[in-house]
């Protein structure tokens, strides 16, 4: 049963062939029993799970039941659950327990899902290894030395080591991309503001937004029809119809016209990663998709124009845990300030206590104009050139990282190599496009990911082409557990 996808789950149920508290109760067992392997959760909730499971089944039997009805799925732990334990991946939130569902969380549960538990991740979703977490590092299933990327590393690794079908996950500059490219499955980050961010702990409020992993673009579009929607909660909420993602999946895609950057094939992406990106835009040709040169030119003022941006918008966003109102207090402050400092100190790791000073002194007086401000142009240049080059081409695709996963603590003391593994998605961030990886080949039996990236809200096109290649491939399929 742990081999099945999200879309035979669903046929499954519907079928009678198994119920939801049969499935339900075979992950369960299989999460027990094997992520000790992996650490892939920090918290599982197999009573609550059991219990949304029955009704679940009730409501299929009464014939009124939403697509995924009674499907098991895994949250983020950044997403606030209410009754359950939402850490952020930090210490600073260990004993948090939200009074009220992220809007998310509310739209999978109005649509009778089933929570299997919340996934690890890099704390406040700082990291692109998932080795920053409170709760320790999660451990890639295709190769328990390497990482599985971050900061959605715990959902990746849950949905690669078939304990979950498919979870939900976060992307501020590529964790969603980025570690479903390192584990062999398919993540999918939406236009910002498609999905609503109230009730998602904030790291950078203008990039953050939350997407599905899963096995294929046939899963995410299903997971991303329950996500997507306008949230007057949220101010950043885009008001627009959600299409059917599901309905246009079959889609012929001859003449798609396919943009391939030169700057994302430069010296620093790795040779067999560039062989199987490759071969799979060969892939497209044989589908009747045209292939066009384009350029980014900015590309490379991505990753320091991010650096200096996010880590701004997390200076303000952390600054409510102080010690105070919840979260982590210290033991015994002698006055205000030592409770702060001390709260602070201990509660934070040491990746997010750097971003947390790098982003107050991106801020500062004196300086704001000189990074702050300046990173905020370019990051108009960026958005600029990707304007002007799908005024040529349907779709972006590249590498979504320059190599494939890496040993457990190779860069953790080296930071500004861990933010260069982000070099290919953090564009997309910062201009607010969706984007997505699915994969596309092996070297050295470690998975490579395909970058795709779309125009604004032009997700159901994306997963058309993510899915017509699926078809023709079995890339996807490839099974680390």
């Amino acid at each position: 049963m742990h081999q099945l996808t999200i879309a035979e789950i669903i046929r499954g149920l519907r079928d009678r062939q198994f119920s939801s508290v049969e499935i339900t109760g075979h992950l369960l067992g299989r999460i027990e029993q094997l992520d000790g392997n992996y650490n892939s959760f920090i918290s599982v909730t197999p009573e609550l799970a059991l219990q949304q499971a029955a009704a679940a089944d009730e409501r299929l039997a009464a014939g009124d039941a939403p697509a995924l009805c009674g499907v098991p799925l895994a949250h983020k732990d950044i997403f606030c659950t209410e009754g359950v334990r939402t850490s952020c991946g930090s210490k600073m939130l260990d004993n948090f327990t939200p009074p009220y569902d992220a809007t998310v969380v509310e739209n999978f549960n109005n649509a009778s899902a089933v929570t299997l538990g919340k996934t690890n991740m890099d704390e406040f979703a700082m990291g692109s290894s998932n080795e920053t977490s409170y709760y320790g590092p999660v451990k890639n299933p295709w190769n328990s030395n390497c990482v599985p990327g971050g900061s959605s590393g715990g959902s990746a690794a849950a949905v690669a080591a078939q304990l979950t079908p498919g979870a939900t996950a976060t992307d501020t500059g590529g964790s969603i991309r980025q570690p479903a490219a390192l584990t062999n499955t398919t993540g999918l980050k939406p236009t910002y503001g498609r999905v609503s961010r109230w009730g998602m702990i904030a790291f950078a409020s203008s990039l953050d937004q939350g997407g599905p992993i899963a096995r294929n673009a046939e899963d995410a579009a299903y997971l991303l029809a329950a996500m997507a929607g306008h949230d007057p909660k949220d101010s950043t909420s885009l008001d627009r119809p959600v299409p059917d993602y599901t309905a246009g999946l079959n889609g012929d895609i001859a003449g798609l016209r396919i943009g391939v950057p030169a700057e994302y094939f430069s010296d620093d992406l790795n040779p067999q990663v560039a062989a199987r990106v490759q071969d799979a835009l060969k892939e497209y040709e044989k589908l009747g998709a045209q292939l066009v040169e384009v350029s980014l030119p900015h590309t490379h003022l991505a990753v320091p124009a991010y650096y200096v941006i996010a880590p701004a918008e997390a200076s303000a966003n952390l600054s409510r845990f102080d010690g105070v109102r919840y979260g982590h207090r210290c033991e015994d402050p002698r006055d205000l300030r030592d409770l702060y400092m001390r709260s602070r100190g201990e509660g934070f790791g040491e990746e997010v206590q750097r971003r947390i000073l790098v982003g107050t002194y991106a801020l500062s007086a004196g300086y704001y104009d000189a990074y702050y401000n300046k990173a905020q142009q370019v990051r108009r240049l960026i958005k600029q050139d990707f304007v002007q080059a799908f005024e040529k081409v349907d779709v972006i695709m590249g590498p979504t990282t320059p190599s494939p996963a890496f040993a457990l603590g190779e860069k953790k003391a080296d930071p500004v190599a861990m933010y260069l593994e982000d070099i290919y998605t953090i564009a997309a961030n910062l201009a607010g496009l969706p984007g997505m990886s699915l994969p596309c080949g092996l070297v050295n039996n470690l998975p490579v990911g395909l970058q795709i990236i779309g125009n604004y809200l032009d997700e159901a096109r994306m997963l058309n082409v993510a899915h017509r290649y699926q078809q023709v491939t079995d890339w996807h399929k490839a099974s680390a557990a």
